[in-house]
């Protein structure tokens, strides 16, 4: 979920899905509340980091976190010299998601037609924004921490991608990559806010409108492709951004006068598509009923 959070156009949520505890992550967020405090006092401590799932959380805080810190730069390099191969090699990911997620939906009526198109619109009007300057004050960095991580938690939504329309992305890589303590604890409370009021939206919706709700992330994750699209008009990279105008492969060759390199993108599809097949065969029984609704 961290390497994938620290990739414009690729969601920590999508990962979440792919594996199988998605909903286990966003009920064990939303327990993280005011009101479970008094079970401290009254039942202890261990009653506390069970009631919160604390042993999953925090293992999973730790992954995100280390990968983030030492994939930040491996990260940046391929971004800057093999944007091409990255972008279909998540595109893959992202085929393969989109079919396992909406297995989950037993009925495709109107209402889930509409919740689907909306959440494929969401994605689509991310992908076509123009990025802002941004700036670096903290406070600012706050809020596109509260903001960033919102769309992480969502499949087909990109936290990093977020965070170039906000103008920060490479600001905030830098950070965790040299360890500037202070941007990342105010990025990082920004993103605690956003994310514990965010789950108690989300919670909600898969406790009283769940197939909606698969639905709606099914068309995020599908049209998170705009997104990902490999060949960018201009450079495409993390210095320059990621342009929002997506060419077809000839197009692509005529205006960079670069190759598309056709044959090798569409076999990193291939590669990322059976990744997750992979994944999907291995998973044990529960995630595999969360996956498939078998």
């Amino acid at each position: 979920m961290g390497i994938a959070d620290s990739v414009p156009g690729v969601s920590g949520g999508t990962i979440a899905l792919i594996v199988g505890i998605y909903e286990e992550l966003i009920f064990s967020i939303k327990n993280i509340n005011p009101r479970n405090v008094p079970v401290l006092w009254r039942e202890g401590p261990a009653r506390f980091w069970q009631l919160i799932n604390g042993s999953f959380l925090l293992t999973l805080l730790l992954g995100i976190l280390s990968s983030l810190m030492l994939a930040a730069g491996t990260v940046l390099y391929l971004l800057d010299n093999y944007f091409v191969l990255v972008m279909a090699f998540f595109i893959g990911l992202v085929f393969a998601s989109t079919w396992l997620l909406s297995r989950q939906i037993q009925n495709w009526t109107p209402l889930i037609i509409a919740c689907a198109l909306l959440g494929a619109a969401i994605s689509l009007l991310s992908a076509f924004a123009n990025p802002l300057q941004g700036n670096t004050s903290l406070v600012y960095l706050f809020f596109c921490g509260v903001i960033a991580i919102c769309a992480m938690i969502l499949p087909g939504l990109s936290g990093a991608f977020i965070l170039i329309l906000l103008g920060v992305y490479n600001y905030v890589l830098d950070a965790l990559r040299t360890l500037q303590f202070d941007i990342i604890l105010v990025f990082a409370a920004g993103c605690a806010l956003g994310l514990l009021s965010f789950a108690h939206v989300l919670t909600w919706t898969f406790a009283n409108y769940r197939q909606p709700t698969y639905a709606f992330l099914t068309g995020m994750l599908a049209a998170s492709v705009a997104v990902l699209w490999p060949w960018k008009e201009g450079a495409a990279g993390t210095d320059a951004g990621i342009s929002n105008v997506n060419l077809l492969p000839w197009q692509y060759e005529a205006a960079t006068g670069q190759s598309s390199q056709l044959v090798l993108v569409l076999l990193f599809i291939v590669v990322g598509f059976t990744l997750i097949a992979l994944i999907e065969q291995l998973a044990n029984p529960h995630q595999h009923e969360q996956l498939t609704g078998k």
